[in-house]
């Protein structure tokens, strides 16, 4: 199996458990940057996702949809999970390359903190809204 279907299958169970798995899937010096980090190894990267899974509840990636051309691919997707009891959702996508071993060695993603996550927390959520109307 290649490793685009390997990354992709990972990513939809993804888990505390197959959290190992990363080091067969990412290059040790990968570049990934989200809205809140930035870093230039997996060590970092594998720690930024075992945080999330122990601060959030039931964490599910759903994957829309894949583009590719040659080494590069970008993928659409949607995060699912529960914070403080509220059910959540993330609509993002990621932008990842891969070296010639078929390791990712870029991974990019984008998506909206203010409208995908602050604007959906009681108090900050609120302000947003607000100052968005402000501007229509």
């Amino acid at each position: 199996m290649s490793t685009l279907p390997r990354l992709l299958s990972w990513y939809e169970q993804l888990s505390t458990e197959s959290l190992g798995q990363i080091r067969q899937l990412y290059h040790p010096l990968c570049y990934f940057k989200d809205p809140f980090n930035e870093f230039f190894e997996r060590t970092s990267l594998e720690k930024l996702f075992k945080r999330m899974l122990t601060q959030v509840q039931h964490p599910r990636f759903v994957i829309i949809e894949t583009i590719s051309e040659g080494q590069s691919t970008f993928i659409l997707w949607q995060f699912h999970f529960t914070l403080r009891q509220r059910p959540l959702q993330i609509h993002g996508s990621s932008h990842v390359k891969f070296d010639e071993a078929g390791l990712v060695i870029f991974h990019r993603d984008y998506w909206d903190a203010a409208e995908e996550l602050y604007e959906k927390l009681p108090i900050i959520g609120f302000i947003l809204k607000q100052l968005k109307k402000l501007n229509h």
